[in-house]
């Protein structure tokens, strides 16, 4: 009995790491526009800037600051409607079925939970005037005065859309009724279950508050940094970063910020204020160190310091007939979280097969950012690329960058060390110490995407057993229905950097950001 109990739960437990890790994925998508859309608010919102015109004197051109102006203008609306890009991407990545119909139905059920609060508000006497609203947790979204709840309204819409669609896309009704069967009813029906939601919320949204509220507390203390930047870490592995980052970006638990009058809740909102709108010059200025210390300078430690001292360790570490394919590996790896901020395929290199290492590796991350807190270094935005740091570290003042470069230069040498000596000491079998010939990632290097999903539909034993295929920003996500049929000796073949089953019948395949061509050519093999 004990054996069976335990094997219910360990199926309910799969159940739910599955759908936790689907709606992980299903924030990829805004948070994929929000950062070429940032990086575009970043420039325009630096160039337009007093100090920066001063400095070069040719953006002063009307022509070049209208243009700059505009581009601002234009980006910032992004931003401005961020709950409502999550609700579209939640809305498309948790669904099954039809997903047209659920973000449709996402956007409606969105408009009719700011109604249905507004009209909460108004009828409780609770509608505060427009000059205080923000003071007391409300703000104006698309013209409707309503609760301030973020993102998470944008989310709730969308997993309420996701389940309407997968639940009552084929709904039939009394001939009378028939109109309103089928694709028709999703939208209905979410609109209708918003709408009690919409009412309902905000009597328990003071606790949800409350709740984050005391998280922020330990965000926000001095070593809140360590947490933030080592559990992204941490959490990699299993596809959930994003999620543990929405957390603290997007809500309370990331604090609340008065500016102006104005109440700003989470890191991203208030950095967007700050960075973008008020500028080096504001008095709020202040902010950006306290902000950033979340934000793109702890990537940064990794991209910029953490990976080169790594990826120098491994080259040293490899067998000498090796050496000439680790160096190309390295190299590739460490451009690509430099020019891209993707880090998988170098973290996936030795995280299955020495967790204890990748555990120590995370913890110096986190302790790297919270000596760049301790500082003050004030380095925004979101991607940790040498881009974000040549535009938001050099171009804009007091952002203490020379510190940045000092305690990432103090991190990089530990790095290297301690990653040498524990290679060397457990015998650890990273890039070009494999008692089995090294990867040849030649297919992917030539971008041979359609002999690569041969070789995938082959190693994973044949079509007849895959169930799903899905993708994040750097690996395959595949359901089986036998993992006994996998063969990696052929999977070998198509140049992946990492494998590994996080799960039973679930296989990860990692092949770095050019993963979505290879997931298209694998699909349309499929559907032959």
């Amino acid at each position: 009995m004990f054996f069976f109990n335990l094997k219910g739960r360990l199926g309910i437990l799969k159940k739910y790491s599955d759908k936790i890790q689907k709606f992980g994925r299903s924030l990829l998508l805004p948070i994929g526009v929000m950062a070429p859309v940032g990086m575009i608010l970043g420039i325009t919102g630096a160039f337009v800037q007093s100090y920066m015109i001063a400095r070069f004197p040719f953006l002063g051109n009307p022509v070049i600051n209208t243009t700059l102006v505009s581009l601002r203008t234009i980006a910032g609306t992004v931003f401005d409607n961020i709950p409502l890009l999550f609700a579209m991407g939640v809305a498309y990545g948790m669904s099954k079925r039809d997903k047209g119909i659920a973000v449709f139905a996402s956007v409606l059920g969105y408009l009719i939970l700011l109604i249905s609060m507004s009209v909460w508000l108004k009828v409780t006497g609770n509608m505060a005037a427009a000059d205080v609203m923000s003071q007391v947790g409300q703000i104006k979204v698309l013209g409707i005065q309503t609760l301030n709840i973020n993102a998470i309204g944008g989310i709730i819409a969308g997993l309420i859309a996701a389940w309407a669609t997968d639940r009552f896309y084929n709904l039939e009704l009394p001939i009378a009724f028939a109109f309103f069967a089928g694709k028709k009813s999703v939208s209905i029906i979410t609109m209708g279950c918003t709408l009690v939601i919409g009412v309902l919320l905000p009597f328990i949204w003071q606790y949800f508050v409350t709740g984050l509220t005391g998280l922020s507390v330990i965000f926000l203390s001095k070593v809140g940094p360590f947490f933030t930047a080592g559990g992204e870490r941490l959490f990699i592995p299993f596809g959930l970063h994003h999620l543990w980052n929405a957390l603290f970006r997007f809500t309370e638990a990331g604090g609340s910020y008065v500016i102006d009058g104005t109440t700003y809740v989470g890191v991203v909102p208030t950095l967007n204020h700050v960075l973008f709108t008020l500028g080096p010059n504001s008095e709020y200025w202040s902010l950006m160190p306290s902000l950033t210390r979340f934000m793109a300078q702890q990537q940064m430690l990794c991209t910029m310091f953490a990976f080169p001292a790594i990826a120098l360790a491994m080259y040293h570490t490899a067998y000498k007939e090796n050496k000439k394919m680790v160096k190309g590996l390295m190299i590739t790896c460490v451009v690509t979280a430099l020019l891209g901020n993707v880090t998988e395929p170098l973290e996936f290199s030795f995280v299955f097969i020495a967790p204890v290492l990748y555990i120590i590796y995370a913890c110096i991350i986190g302790i790297g950012a919270v000596a760049l807190s301790l500082v003050h270094v004030g380095i925004g935005y979101i991607r940790g690329t040498i881009f974000d740091f040549a535009i938001f570290g050099l171009l804009y003042k007091d952002t203490n960058w020379v510190s940045f470069l000092i305690v990432g230069t103090i991190l990089a040498i530990c790095t290297y060390f301690i990653f040498k000596w524990f290679i060397l000491k457990f015998n650890v079998k990273t890039p070009g110490r494999e008692d089995a010939p090294s990867l040849d990632n030649t297919l992917i290097k030539e971008k041979r995407y359609g002999e690569i999903a041969d070789i995938v539909i082959e190693g994973l034993g044949g079509k007849d057993n895959i169930v799903n295929v899905d993708n994040c920003i750097t690996r395959l996500r595949i359901d089986l229905k036998d993992t006994k049929l996998v063969d990696q000796k052929i999977l070998e073949k198509s140049g992946y950097s990492g494998l590994f089953f996080p799960m039973p019948k679930h296989i990860h395949i990692v092949y770095g950001p050019l993963v979505e061509f290879v997931r298209n050519a694998v699909d349309e093999r499929l559907r032959k």
